[in-house]
């Protein structure tokens, strides 16, 4: 795949990423990279965050993380007439996870054809030793000719709670490690695999790698699935992962560590191991549910 072939297909959205009939709504929030982060953390509210906005959480915020479309979360932002750039208190915030951040960034620039992706791995610059599951944007910044990450999570609440001190405009690749490259490293040796994955929860290991590079290849595919929807060949947490899914995970890391090449993945996304299927369980829910892709 050719450079202008990939970032023709980011500019266009996905059954996740497209606005259907809010695209007008979307269009009017800023344009330039630092200003639109700023203005998605002006809608929603992370889910388990809620607490640090002095905000008491709410079973429509945990409704509301379980949505995977934007036209969806467009809908309920838009439904009492406020424009999009009219930032909401923090009680009225809708609620989601990093992924809901990352898929109306990823919305709002592929509207105003910047192309643009949903990336999932870890990041590196939350409280504690370990490497905690994430979802950040990554979109091409035509001037520099090259792709840049960009967290529409963390906002200056964020910062100050986690010490986190980034530019969310410029992540650094070591600040957010994509799937693939957490799965080479440990690989190689070069880091833990017990280190990686979500710290509420204490779960952590080269299962949830797995998982992870599995859920990437689907975003890098215009499929963006929640982060606890589990299909295909992602392995049970403690699974020993079996030489065969070893060898096929070795080459989407390889392709999707680098973001030059990991447009490429796309080529294996029709393995019944990675293809999301029409039915996909949410292990957030414990239930199974229907994924409408078309």
């Amino acid at each position: 795949m050719t450079t202008d072939d990939a970032l023709d297909y980011y500019t266009r959205p996905g059954p996740f990423t497209d606005p259907g009939a809010h695209r007008d709504a979307l269009l009017a929030l800023p344009r330039d990279v630092p200003s639109l982060l700023e203005a998605v953390q002006g809608l929603l509210i992370h889910v388990h965050l809620t607490w640090a906005y002095e905000v008491e959480h709410r079973p429509e915020h945990s409704e509301a993380a379980n949505v995977r479309r934007a036209e969806d979360l467009l809908g309920r932002l838009l439904a009492d007439g406020r424009p999009l750039t009219e930032p909401r208190p923090p009680h009225e915030r809708l609620g989601g996870t990093c992924r809901h951040f990352t898929v109306l960034t990823v919305a709002a620039l592929r509207a105003a054809g910047v192309p643009a992706r949903a990336r999932c791995g870890f990041g590196e610059y939350f409280p504690g030793p370990s490497s905690e599951d994430h979802w950040v944007a990554e979109f091409w910044h035509a001037e520099e000719v090259r792709w840049v990450l960009a967290d529409a999570q963390i906002d200056a609440r964020q910062r100050e709670l986690f010490g986190a001190d980034l530019d969310t405009a410029d992540v650094p690749r070591d600040g957010f490690v994509v799937a693939g490259d957490a799965w080479r490293r440990c690989r190689a040796g070069e880091d833990d695999p017990d280190r990686f994955g979500l710290n509420a929860i204490g779960e952590f290991g080269d299962w949830w790698i797995a998982a992870n590079l599995i859920r990437d290849v689907a975003a890098l595919s215009n499929v963006e699935m929640l982060p606890w929807d589990v299909w295909g060949a992602m392995p049970e947490p403690g699974d020993e992962i079996g030489p065969e899914l070893v060898g096929l995970l070795d080459r989407l890391a390889a392709l999707t560590a680098d973001p030059a090449t990991a447009a490429e993945a796309r080529e294996w996304y029709g393995d019944d191991r990675l293809r999301v299927p029409a039915v996909v369980l949410n292990a957030n829910l414990g239930r199974e549910e229907p994924v409408a892709l078309g």
